[in-house]
């Protein structure tokens, strides 16, 4: 058996708020749409993980989703358009990413993050 794919689950009552946050600020595309379920994914390649953790790093709450970016400038900048407020970062962490939280629309602690 092999893992097809992972995907992460967030509770809402309105599905359609996502929207601004995951298509609009991140670039996702929406690829499913059943009005109670939205959900959105990246053409690009990716590897599947699951994080468990007892921290988030750098003694941070553990986010409830990390997600990779090609261009960590580029999403900050769409984040403080959007009015956005930071929780944590931005910070070059001593493990080669650089990185700051957020809180999507439903309150999910996000961490963007990037490679150096």
């Amino acid at each position: 058996m092999q893992v097809q794919r992972i995907v992460a689950n967030i509770t809402t009552t309105d599905v359609a708020r996502a929207d601004a946050f995951y298509r609009d600020l991140l670039g996702l595309d929406l690829v499913m749409d059943h009005g109670w379920l939205r959900t959105y994914a990246s053409s690009a390649r990716m590897t599947v993980q699951v994080g468990v953790a007892s921290q988030g790093g750098s003694d941070t709450p553990v986010p409830d989703l990390s997600i990779e970016v090609d261009d960590l400038a580029e999403a900050l900048r769409r984040v403080e358009v959007a009015g956005i407020p930071i929780e944590y970062g931005p910070v070059e962490e001593p493990w080669g990413v650089r990185r700051f939280y957020v809180r999507d629309p439903f309150g999910k602690l996000v961490n963007i993050l990037m490679h150096q």
